[in-house]
């Protein structure tokens, strides 16, 4: 054979390896249990392929509108969704009992070159595949081409979830919703809702009435109670609930007490405990603490349309302090409130308190969720060997306290994708028997312990967009993730938060600088195609300064304003979620200069003609000598209408650069 033949050989070996290359497992989060890889691509073609559904099976068919919904949004090609029979080129979905599949997560994906099949035993795997699916075409190379191969997935954990404080800080709704979406496209099906709690005092010139405190549901019974900065109406909550349902996630609502209850307390005074603790306990020798306690949860929990319509309720029981005859009452406390949501029809979620409280009376074990966040506070051996079911929520591995200066303000993810799974609590790791036995999942927390620090809703949502993919893998794939973690976070720090789902006001490409807006001449009163801008931003324009009245916006957009003359001293500035913040400059008629405003997670910068003028960076402020808080200055900038101004701005230039 000559040179030339012998090339030629080569080259057509080359290329048959090429083309008959098993294709590599698919990027999701969390990642596929397993992956049996095929050759070649099936691409879903508008006016070919169709979304096929049971038509005998209205679960099936919910299932379809859905991810026929989210598919159009992700990749703007609409394919029908019809209930009939399969045909070539086909997405199909299918609930096929399966004899093996002992996980009512389970699922399965097959992708052909001529059609896709998604078939589970349950509408709850269902479901997930259809998240696996939009990821796979979310994370290919044109963002519509599925690599052929099939999958055989099921979670390591039942549980997967988070916790959100919303009693320091109001969360309104539309975070909410958000965050159910975002928490299931990554097969996140926990979100536990904290209902009520209070500040310190000694943020509060240690005076309980001023110390901030919030019960954050509508009240018929004790009307005074909700409070006035915010709450959700019972009708909202019953929606919420299950539009939840609806995508694969659970809302575990929680009214804590008998600590943390200054809420209530301040509405009952005769109430509250008088011992050393503070005004944030109940006093639980009291007769009407039980009379309060047993309406307001009725109140939820009962009757035929319960706002709380989930299976599950949590009572709170963290952190009562107390001598060792406390303990036994708060033992008996703890005990009656489990059996009391129990009649409900109730599983009752605990605190883990029962190390801490320790004592002879006894608390029933059966048919109760106790919440493993200390080791001190709940040693989960013994509350194992007592009998409770466990979610490992490990504080000193899953705790973010925004800007505390404890815990963490962004969860340590490659501690947690290395070394954590739900088995990991505290310094105790279980063996996969136990585990498997008695924790039923893990969590992570976003405590919001220092109202008013100036943290907005936008900032929780970089932290848990920050933390959720890692904890999605891990509590889903524990031990068995696969991916290295550099490639892990690079890959999963470009995925969406979910279909239609832009919370962080991301624009542009992942990992580059994006130029996303431009405009040469801003008219007072227009719409701007941007409603905001989230970080890493630049804004920039040119101003031509006129005559102002305090209180004359530049941008405006539903969660922030930027100030052209601010309503108090006339400087140029941004106010978000009640506060203020202004920049050492004020608009001067006839004076013509280039602003610069960056902005990241950190803070806000404002420069005028290249010159830094101020960086409204994180300060700390002192309270009662010793005690500090953060203020946070932080900005997601708005875009979305210009304000009624005189001056004249021109040559507006954004930028995003998202990491």
């Amino acid at each position: 054979m000559n040179i030339k033949s012998t090339l030629l050989a080569a080259l057509l070996l080359a290329g048959t390896s090429a083309t008959f290359a098993a294709n590599p497992k698919p990027f999701t989060v969390p990642e596929v249990a397993t992956w049996k890889g095929g050759n070649g691509m099936f691409t879903p073609q508008a006016g070919a392929t169709r979304i096929v559904a049971d038509p005998k099976n209205p679960a099936v068919q919910e299932i379809a509108r859905q991810l026929g919904q989210d598919y159009t949004t992700l990749t703007g090609t609409e394919l029908p969704v019809v209930a009939e029979k399969a045909k070539k080129g086909d997405i199909s979905l299918q609930i096929k009992a399966d004899k093996k599949a002992a996980n009512s997560e389970a699922y399965t994906i097959s992708v052909t070159p001529t059609g896709v099949l998604l078939s589970a035993p349950t509408a709850e795997g269902l479901y997930w595949a259809t998240r696996t699916l939009l990821q796979m075409t979310e994370n290919s190379a044109d963002g519509l081409a599925l690599p052929v191969g099939t999958i055989a997935d099921a979670p390591q954990y039942g549980m997967r979830g988070f916790m959100l404080d919303t009693g320091r800080k109001f969360i309104p709704l539309d975070y909410i919703y958000a965050l159910i979406n975002t928490m299931s496209y990554y097969k996140m099906n926990t979100l536990h809702i904290h209902l009520n709690d209070n500040g310190f005092p000694y943020y509060f010139d240690n005076d309980w009435d001023k110390t901030q405190s919030a019960f954050r549901m509508e009240s018929d019974k004790f009307p005074g109670l909700t409070a006035r900065d915010g709450s959700y109406t019972k009708q909202e909550f019953r929606d919420l609930i299950k539009y939840a349902a609806s995508k694969g996630v659970e809302i575990i609502p929680e009214f804590d007490f008998p600590a943390h209850s200054l809420a209530f307390t301040k509405y009952i005074p005769e109430i509250a405990s008088s011992g050393r603790n503070g005004r944030d306990h109940l006093d639980i020798n009291n007769p009407k603490t039980y009379e309060f306690l047993d309406t307001l949860i009725a109140e939820y929990i009962g009757g035929d349309d319960p706002v709380f319509s989930g299976p599950i309720f949590h009572i709170g029981t963290d952190e009562y302090q107390g001598d060792s005859l406390t303990m036994e009452q708060f033992r008996a406390f703890t005990d009656k409130y489990i059996k009391y949501t129990t009649k409900f029809g109730k599983m009752p979620a605990i605190w883990g308190s029962l190390t801490h409280a320790k004592g002879k009376t006894p608390v029933q074990t059966d048919n109760v969720l106790m919440y493993a966040w200390s080791n001190g506070y709940a040693n989960p051996r013994d509350m194992i060997e007592l009998g409770y079911q466990l979610v490992a929520i490990p504080d000193g591995w899953v705790y973010i306290v925004p800007k505390a200066g404890y815990y963490y303000d962004y969860l340590n993810t490659k501690l947690l994708y290395d070394k954590w799974t739900p088995a990991t609590i505290g310094n105790i790791t279980f063996s996969p028997d136990t585990a498997k036995q008695s924790i039923r999942g893990g969590m992570f927390a976003v405590w919001n312990d220092h109202p008013n620090n100036g943290l907005t809703v936008k900032d929780i949502a970089h932290r848990v967009k920050h933390a959720l993919p890692t904890m999605a893998a891990k509590t889903w794939s524990a031990e068995n993730v696969s991916v290295p973690y550099d490639e892990f976070i690079e890959r999963s720090s470009k995925m969406i938060e979910a279909p239609g789902v832009n919370y962080l006001a991301r624009q542009g490409k992942p990992g580059e600088v994006s130029e996303v807006l431009a405009i040469d001449v801003v008219k007072p009163g227009s719409k701007l195609p941007l409603e905001e801008i989230g970080y890493d931003y630049t804004v920039e324009f040119d101003l031509e300064g006129a005559s102002e009245a305090k209180g004359t916006k530049l941008f405006e957009s539903p969660n922030a304003t930027f100030w052209l003359c601010d309503p108090i001293e006339g400087l140029m500035g941004f106010s978000r979620e009640g506060h203020l913040n202004t920049f050492r400059h004020d608009v001067r008629p006839g004076e013509k200069i280039h602003v610069k405003v960056t902005g990241n997670n950190e803070g806000t910068k404002f420069y005028v003609n290249g010159k830094l003028v101020d960086d409204l960076n994180v300060r700390w402020l002192s309270y009662d000598m010793k005690k500090k808080m953060a203020q946070v200055r932080t900005l997601v900038f708005p875009l979305d209408q210009a304000g009624n101004f005189n001056s004249k701005i021109t040559n507006l230039k954004v930028t995003n650069a998202i990491k």
